[in-house]
């Protein structure tokens, strides 16, 4: 008998927690997509396999996978039987922007200590009334998670940031127009490039197409005030989609269900797709 596939988010009320994910997916695979948050993924069952900044990557047994906001990255089942996971969003200040490069550089952290921590941080956060306990367990793995990383960072042979160019520019203008949207000949003329220079530019730049970058920044966005407890519909408008079919299409892509039933899982069990 197959398993059914089944998700569960909540946003907690732990300041530097945006999300909590878990879920049981079987066949489900991650396109291309960037949060705008830091990924801190356990996997409880099976493996997962990922690409981050043009590198293969998988979750060998007992590990932490640590993915840095605004790198691109997808994902997919590497077993079978496919994988259970479970994760956390972490905003900024938990771990700033120079630590991005570090974790780009090594995403897998073998770390038994820090893998017991994460699993009963989950737990407490399943339970409102554990927030003081949430809230410690966080700054413990949040200062374990430096320790791991600080010291790439003196590397001397640490590779320098790519000089700013075009792709960066444009990056800057998706950002600003994220609700409204612009096109690509807007683009263009507003950034004196033309509209192919700029589609290349990005892609080489980033190792996501512009459009895909849109797409899963208004996912994450969507996600966000789903778990406000915004109507679909609302949330659809309000992150740039054309319609709630049309989030609805992308949403499922990217998260693996569809907005109405990311919106009604509740924290303490996966609920069946």
């Amino acid at each position: 008998m197959v398993a059914r596939e089944s998700v569960a988010a909540w946003r907690p009320r732990i300041p530097g927690v945006v999300e909590v994910f878990h879920a049981h997916f079987t066949e489900h695979a991650y396109p291309m997509h960037v949060h705008d948050a830091w990924t801190l993924l356990i996997v409880d069952d099976g493996a997962v396999r990922y690409d981050l900044d043009r590198r293969e990557h998988g979750t060998p047994h007992d590990t932490v996978s640590l993915l840095p906001p605004q790198v691109p990255h997808n994902g997919s089942p590497a077993t079978d039987h496919g994988f259970r996971k479970r994760v956390l969003y972490l905003d900024l200040t938990q771990l700033d922007e120079s630590f991005i490069g570090p974790a780009v550089d090594g995403p897998e952290l073998a770390d038994p200590l820090l893998r017991a921590r994460i699993g009963r941080l989950h737990t407490a956060l399943a339970h409102p009334g554990d927030a003081l306990e949430a809230e410690s367990r966080l700054a413990l793995i949040a200062e374990r998670l430096r320790g791991h990383l600080r010291p790439r960072l003196a590397r001397p042979d640490a590779p320098r940031p790519p000089a700013r160019g075009v792709a960066h520019t444009l990056r800057e203008l998706l950002d600003a127009r994220l609700d409204d949207g612009v096109t690509l000949e807007e683009a263009a003329r507003l950034l004196h490039a033309h509209p192919t220079h700029l589609v290349r530019a990005f892609t080489a730049a980033f190792g996501i197409a512009p459009h895909q970058y849109v797409t899963s920044r208004r996912v994450a966005r969507a996600r966000r005030l789903l778990l406000a407890g915004r109507p679909v519909a609302e949330v659809a408008t309000a992150t740039g989609f054309y319609d709630q079919s049309h989030l609805t299409r992308h949403f499922k892509r990217h998260v693996g269900t569809t907005p109405g039933r990311f919106a009604q899982n509740p924290p303490t069990q996966l609920k069946p797709l």
